[in-house]
């Protein structure tokens, strides 16, 4: 009989179709029927519901944790947690006059997280995810593939162990960091911080019709990306897996 695992997943913010995203999450975790989850729409009161907790789940987008939340999931980490953070959980984003900035206002975050997210170019031709750690079990005996989706163009700013990557020459159109030399990009990866630790998976973009509220009443291309390849799912199954202490950081 498996022992029960309490989870937390924080599904909210801008610009994407967090109603499937969450949806589809969820579907992955109820998988597994040990494992028990609260969802939140932000981090209030993770403080609280952490230490209860095996691990935390996150697919936002320019949300972040106030500081006191912040430091929260730092000692819940120091003391053993996992972080299984997804897509934009590392953004935030400003619309100036001279495109979309990524302002560094949460270093706090972004150290603990081990990467910022920049810009990204276009939506358009596919490209390669290619496994550059075969010895994890995130990864283990997955080939390289070919995905469509926003390829993340990220600063590190703190060590992390590559799962994946990608390459990336060109321009992030729109957005303030534009100008892009050859760039070897993390896709997948891993932080260690104390006893536990972050595996991040940078891909799972997705909009609907109707999430641009102020911008575009209605978005006439809905993007599922990603979750369009059975190699995501099983990328995120394998991500659950980790979160509940399976393998190393």
């Amino acid at each position: 009989m498996a022992e029960r695992i309490d989870a937390h997943f924080v599904a909210a913010g801008k610009y994407h179709d967090i109603d499937f995203a969450r949806l589809e999450v969820l579907k992955l975790l109820a998988e597994h029927d040990f494992i028990r989850t609260t969802v939140a729409h932000d981090y209030h009161g993770v403080g609280e519901r952490l230490p209860a907790c095996r691990f935390l789940v996150t697919y936002t987008c320019d949300l972040m944790p106030s500081e006191a939340e912040a430091q929260a999931i730092a000692t819940f980490l120091e003391a053993g947690g996992r972080w299984l953070a997804l897509h934009g959980t590392n953004s935030i984003l400003r619309f100036t006059d001279a495109g979309v900035d990524s302002p560094e206002e949460r270093p706090d975050v972004m150290q603990m997280l081990g990467t910022q997210f920049k810009a990204h170019p276009p939506i358009g031709a596919p490209f390669t995810v290619e496994i550059v750690d075969a010895g994890h079990d995130v990864t283990r005996g997955i080939q390289d593939f070919e995905v469509v989706d926003e390829l993340y163009l990220m600063k590190q700013m703190s060590d992390i162990r590559t799962l994946a990557q990608t390459r990336f020459e060109g321009e992030a159109t729109g957005f303030v960091d534009e100008h892009w030399p050859e760039t070897v990009v993390p896709v997948i990866y891993t932080r260690a911080i104390g006893q536990g630790g972050i595996l991040y998976n940078t891909l799972g973009h997705c909009r609907g019709h109707y999430d641009l509220p102020g911008m575009q009443d209605f978005y006439p291309h809905p993007e599922k990306c990603a979750w369009n390849y059975p190699v995501y799912y099983e990328l995120l199954r394998r991500g659950i897996a980790w979160a509940t202490g399976n393998g190393g950081i």
